[in-house]
Formats: C-alpha cells, sequence, structure tokens
C-alpha cells in the first residue's frame, strides 16, 4: 500500500515537472530563442504563452528593447594629445537579428559587437582632430562617431545613438585650452568696441554733414527766393499787427506792414 502510494507521488510530480516544463511565457518586449538539445532553431518565438518540448527544449528570452550601455575610451589626437572620451550608447537588436545574435555573439552582442565597433570609430575621428577642436566640436565628434560606427556594424544591430557625456584632459592641457580661450574672449570683447566706436564715429559725421548741408540749402533758398522768409513769418505770427513806438514820449504808434518789417533795418544800438 505504502510503495503505491510513493509511486503514485512520484508519477504525480513527474506530470507536473512535465507540465510545467512543456510550456514557456516569452514578456512584452523580449523575442524568445528556442533550443533543443545544443541546436538553436532558426526561428525565434514571438512574446506570449506556448508549448515546447519538455526537458529537452528551453526557450531563452532576447531583449529588443532599446538599451544603454556606456564606453570610456583613451585616444590621442592629432597633436598627440591624451584624451579620454565617455560615451553612453543607445542600441535595439531587431527581432530579425535576434537568432543569429544568440548564435554567434552567447547573446551579449554589446560588448563583443558594439563596444569595439563604437571605440574603433571614435579613435578615427579623433585622430583627426586636435585638442581643441574635440572639446570645441563635440557634438560634431559625436555625429561623426555615430557614422562611422553605423557603417562598421551594417543591419545586425539598430545602433540608436550615442552620446558624449565627457571629456577629460590632462591639467596642462586644459589650463592651456582655457587661457587661450580667455584670450580669444578678450580679443573678441575689445573688436566689439572698436567696431562700435567706428559706428558711432560715422553717425556723428553723417548726422553734422545732413545738418550743414541742410543749412546750406536753407540760405540758398532764401537768397534765390526772399519772400519764402516772410511766409515763415506769416506762418508764426500770433495774429497781432507789429506796432512801431514813434520818437518822444508822446510819439504816435505806427502800425508796420510786414514787408517793411522785412525791409526795415534793426536799430542801432544806444552807446
Amino acid at each position: 500500500m505504502i510503495t503505491r502510494l510513493i509511486a503514485g507521488a512520484v508519477i504525480v510530480f513527474i506530470l507536473i515537472l512535465a507540465a510545467s516544463s512543456s510550456t514557456y511565457v516569452v514578456e512584452p518586449g523580449h523575442r524568445g530563442v528556442q533550443v533543443t538539445l545544443g541546436k538553436v532553431s532558426p526561428v525565434f518565438k514571438p512574446e506570449g504563452f506556448g508549448l515546447k518540448m519538455p526537458f529537452v527544449t528551453t526557450v531563452i528570452a532576447q531583449p529588443i528593447r532599446q538599451q544603454t550601455a556606456t564606453v570610456d575610451e583613451t585616444c590621442y589626437s592629432s597633436d598627440l594629445q591624451q584624451i579620454t572620451i565617455g560615451l553612453k550608447v543607445l542600441y535595439r537588436i531587431p527581432e530579425a537579428s535576434v537568432v543569429a545574435l544568440f548564435r554567434d555573439y552567447q547573446g551579449q552582442p554589446f560588448d563583443t559587437l558594439i563596444k569595439p565597433r563604437v571605440a574603433e570609430a571614435l579613435k578615427e575621428i579623433v585622430a583627426l582632430r586636435n585638442a581643441e577642436s574635440i572639446v570645441q566640436k563635440r557634438e560634431e565628434v559625436k555625429s561623426r562617431t555615430l557614422e562611422i560606427a553605423r557603417k562598421k556594424l551594417g543591419g545586425l544591430l539598430m545602433l540608436e545613438d550615442v552620446v558624449v557625456e565627457h571629456i577629460k584632459l590632462t591639467q596642462v592641457l586644459e589650463n592651456a585650452i582655457e587661457a587661450k580661450m580667455v584670450q580669444q574672449q578678450e580679443a573678441a570683447r575689445a573688436k566689439f568696441a572698436q567696431q562700435q566706436a567706428e559706428t558711432e564715429a560715422k553717425t556723428v559725421v553723417i548726422k553734422a554733414t545732413g545738418e550743414a548741408e541742410s543749412i546750406n540749402l536753407r540760405g540758398q533758398a532764401l537768397r534765390e527766393n526772399p519772400s519764402v522768409l516772410e511766409l515763415q513769418v506769416v506762418e508764426q505770427w500770433d495774429g497781432v499787427t507789429p506796432i512801431v513806438v514813434g520818437p518822444g514820449a508822446t510819439g504816435a504808434n505806427m502800425l508796420l506792414p510786414l514787408g517793411d518789417l522785412r525791409a526795415s533795418p534793426a536799430p542801432a544800438s544806444k552807446p
């Protein structure tokens, strides 16, 4: 009786184990690689629930979402300066490459495939530029590194982007570049101040020239057409007829025509 119970328990355990071993679940954002007795199936398994042969078949999930890793590489610029550049690499495994990458790179393509290509591309770009240019044009260094690394990887992997996180220079080189940038900024400020002074001087000259020409033109117009002055007097007249007081305490007031006002000489001042 006891033997039968033990045998029954063993059979139930084996059945449960076989049932659990005959199913698999591939999580969202992953694809499954089926391995049967060491042989990799050429077709990946989509996300979701599925059945497999118990005990002899394994389904290994591989991520196809975007992943992030870092690369720190020591390079030498065209002027033989040592520079350490840190990159953040954003990549993704296309589902069509899941099986091939698992079979050829043990499912870890970054260290064996991506990192060496990115480091190689970065060194090629840095070697073409001097240290100062690398610091000042880091966006250009990033874009060219991404372009070359993509060509080296081909279509096996999707290299989404690379981001320059830091650029480390030797202390001597960093001080030299900083001093040069300060000198350039001071020179730019001095040049701007000079240009501003020249512009202001030109403005003063132009204004003075315009005023002189205006005075000359007005004088010429008055000489050629004296009635212009009379017109200006009329325009500025306040409505009161000009009066000239006669000589003596009882001198009579006289109305003076506007034309006479223009023609009459100004009275001489008493000594």
